[in-house]
């Protein structure tokens, strides 16, 4: 796919990965369409993808865990731009926590059910809804492209994860699901799994723990955001490739 005036929506696109991959695709002429609840950060992502040179940016508040949020947002995107061909699903949260976890036999705490689906809500429940959504979308208006579901080395099963490691294995899934189902249609879909990346949150650590991640990956450091958005990228223009995921790792599988 020639990324020139596609059209393209990205979740969770306000800072960190989603930030990152909006400028890498602007970088390429695109128009995007950024979702995300942060409002004030969409403004800065929107102006930073319009300087790297993208054609056009529009900006939607939508809580992807809800159904009308994301029904409503996908129409007004088809609507705005009359064409839809890609879609990143990238939004995500975390609500870390043992399952359970004991003290000299005693039961110290555990993962709450509200942690859990908050997660699943979000993670999976979102990335489900605004697959759904684009892909009925892309449909209507003939639109061949991609979907990219944003996984993580965690779905291979990260302790303290339990319910982010669901999600991000669900979403790995989903994107094989939509390859086959899809594929009639025009539509590819594929998924990334990032390691650990050095995003906002990931930096906010302190030193001598950002150290000692480093130090358990065999390239020796963190992974950039720009080399997820690059492989958003080789996704996009590589019409053959679908069905799979990347792991951008740096070596690591947990």
């Amino acid at each position: 796919m020639d990324l020139k005036s596609k059209v393209i929506v990205i979740t969770g696109a306000s800072r960190g990965l989603g930030a990152a991959m909006a400028e890498q695709l602007a970088a390429k002429k695109c128009q995007l369409a950024l979702i995300d609840l942060d409002e004030d950060s969409l403004q800065t992502t929107k102006a930073a993808c319009l300087a790297a040179g993208a054609e056009r940016v529009e900006v939607y508040s939508a809580n992807v865990a809800k159904e009308g949020d994301v029904i409503e947002t996908m129409q007004k995107v088809a609507a705005d731009f009359g064409a839809l061909h890609g879609l990143i699903n990238n939004a995500g949260i975390t609500r870390d926590g043992l399952t359970l976890k004991y003290k000299d036999g005693e039961l110290v705490s555990e993962m709450a059910l509200d942690q859990w689906q908050a997660v699943i809500d979000v993670n999976l429940t979102g990335v489900f809804l605004c697959g759904r959504e684009a892909a009925k979308q892309m449909i209507a208006l003939g639109c061949q492209g991609c979907i990219i579901n944003i996984s993580s080395i965690s779905r291979h099963g990260n302790m303290g994860q339990a319910n982010y490691s669901a999600t991000k294995a669900g979403v790995q899934a989903l994107a094989v699901v939509w390859a086959k189902e899809f594929a009639r249609y025009g539509i590819r879909a594929a998924s990334i799994a990032p390691g650990f990346i050095a995003t906002e949150m990931v930096m906010s650590m302190k030193p001598e723990a950002r150290e000692k991640i480093a130090a358990t990956i065999p390239a020796r450091r963190l992974g950039d955001p720009d080399e997820i958005a690059k492989t958003v990228e080789f996704i996009f223009e590589n019409d053959y490739f679908s069905g799979r995921c990347i792991d951008v790792d740096g070596a690591l599988r947990l």
